[in-house]
């Protein structure tokens, strides 16, 4: 009876030896993979994006801008929201398909996601940069 119990232990030590490596695994690759690892490239021009700065700070809508452009993205305008004091940052949907938004989004770190339609030819999806600009993952 002794002896199961001991082969017991060896095995519930096992398992949890197994799980700190899996553990430290997980947060290493977290802490040091290369960023944007998982972010998709697009052919250019596959994905029209207009950037609309609401947060307050000039040039913050043309870093936003230059790194849609790094990713393939074709961005067709880029210029101050109609307020400047959005407090959080979004991705907008401009068709009715969410795809081509869900995509920005996950490219920008995953800001919120809303969809708000419109019968323009300008843009299929639109980034609004608000004050919590800091959320938004700017680096290849």
């Amino acid at each position: 009876m002794a002896r199961k119990r001991a082969d017991f232990g060896g095995f519930a030590l096992w398992v949890v030896g197994l799980a700190v490596v899996a553990l430290a695994g997980s947060f290493l690759w977290a802490r040091f993979a290369p960023a944007g690892g998982g972010r998709p490239k697009r052919p250019p021009g596959v994905i029209r994006v207009q950037v609309l700065n609401g947060s307050g700070e000039g040039g913050v809508g043309i870093r936003v801008a230059s790194f849609l452009r790094e990713g393939g993205y074709h961005v067709v305008e880029v210029r101050n929201a109609d307020q400047g004091d959005y407090f959080a940052s979004m991705v907008v949907a401009r068709r009715g398909d969410l795809s081509m938004a869900r995509e920005v989004a996950h490219y920008l770190g995953g800001p919120p996601l809303i969809r708000q339609a419109w019968d323009s030819d300008l843009a299929d999806v639109s980034v609004l940069v608000g004050r919590d600009r800091s959320r938004l993952h700017l680096e290849p």
